[in-house]
């Protein structure tokens, strides 16, 4: 089976909250490199725009009155991304490091990953 085959076999078989956790991981995974090669320039904005990005499309979902989410996390998952994006305006003028944003999506992550852990926000839209 090549390789592009698998990828889209896995696309079918994913569940919302696997898909959401590789997504989670492949940009930490991406700012944690950066960090470790002090990378600058362009290749650091885009990476910071797509995880900017990523929470944006996190609170818009949090934000749809279908999605099945307990409020108060729905309203600390649209908190996160508020900040997420302030801080990423500080580290794209230079005023802060990526750390932060790493810690914040590694604790994303592991409640995504846990055992008895709330839906993620796609399966508790569908849910509804």
């Amino acid at each position: 089976m090549s390789l592009d085959a698998y990828r889209q076999a896995r696309v079918f078989s994913e569940t919302p909250r696997a898909v959401e956790y590789r997504l989670v991981s492949e940009i930490t995974r991406d700012l944690v490199q950066a960090r470790d090669t002090a990378l600058r320039g362009g290749a650091l904005m885009a990476l910071l725009a797509r995880n900017r990005e990523m929470w944006l499309v996190f609170s818009a979902a949090c934000e749809d009155d279908a999605n099945g989410l307990p409020v108060a996390l729905r309203a600390g998952i649209i908190s996160l991304a508020l900040w997420v994006d302030r801080h990423t305006s500080a580290v794209m003028r230079g005023h802060e490091t990526v750390e932060p944003l790493i810690d914040v999506n590694r604790a994303v992550m592991a409640g995504l990953a846990g055992e008895g852990a709330a839906p993620s926000p796609s399966e508790a839209r569908t849910a509804a």
